[in-house]
């Protein structure tokens, strides 16, 4: 038997460290934002129909974000058309982990689980949180986005204390030592399930 868990959260949650703290624990993790980067990457298989819909975009052989961004701001239809494209092949990637994974249990890393309706494929679902005051603190630290880019980031989200109603499992990650004494009750927890099934 396999146990799909999805994983979720806002950004700046700690969602990719909760993450790794999985793998650390033996599961298998699939990252959708790693999947769309080896699908924009040079040879992805979002290069060639995304270059057909918007040339300028793929002008340099991969997928050129920046461009990309740009042309979502200018023009709203673009990100539709984007979608079109870009999910199917994130659902095959998705699959191709589904049969091809070696562990008991498999950790879905989707920060728009909830929002795209992928809950639906799941056995349980665990949300990351911290308190807003710590997200913001994460996420300006970066130093990669303006307070104004991460207000519009929040504002396509689910609201977090709705995610974390929708969830089977919640995990603070307001520490390291914490999130990792979480993640080992969720996988012991799941492992006893299992062994009931």
């Amino acid at each position: 038997m396999v146990f799909s868990l999805g994983l979720t959260g806002s950004i700046g949650m700690g969602k990719s460290t909760t993450a790794a703290l999985f793998k650390e624990a033996g599961c298998a993790v699939w990252d959708a934002d790693a999947a769309v980067h080896a699908l924009y990457a040079k040879g992805g298989a979002a290069v060639g129909p995304i270059g057909n819909a918007f040339p300028e975009v793929t002008a340099a052989g991969f997928v050129d974000r920046d461009i990309l961004k740009e042309l979502i701001s200018l023009n709203k239809s673009v990100l539709k058309v984007l979608e079109d494209i870009v999910h199917p092949l994130v659902q095959a990637d998705r699959q191709r982990f589904r049969t091809t994974a070696e562990a008991d249990i498999l950790v879905f890393d989707i920060p728009l689980l909830f929002e795209t309706g992928s809950q639906a494929e799941m056995d349980a679902v665990a949300c990351v949180f911290v308190s807003p005051e710590t997200q913001r603190q994460r996420v300006l630290a970066r130093g990669t986005m303006t307070e104004p880019q991460f207000e519009q980031i929040l504002a396509k989200q689910m609201p977090i204390e709705e995610k974390l109603a929708r969830s089977d499992f919640r995990i603070e990650t307001d520490t390291m030592e914490h999130a990792r004494a979480q993640v080992t009750a969720v996988v012991e927890d799941i492992k006893r399930r299992m062994a009931h099934a």
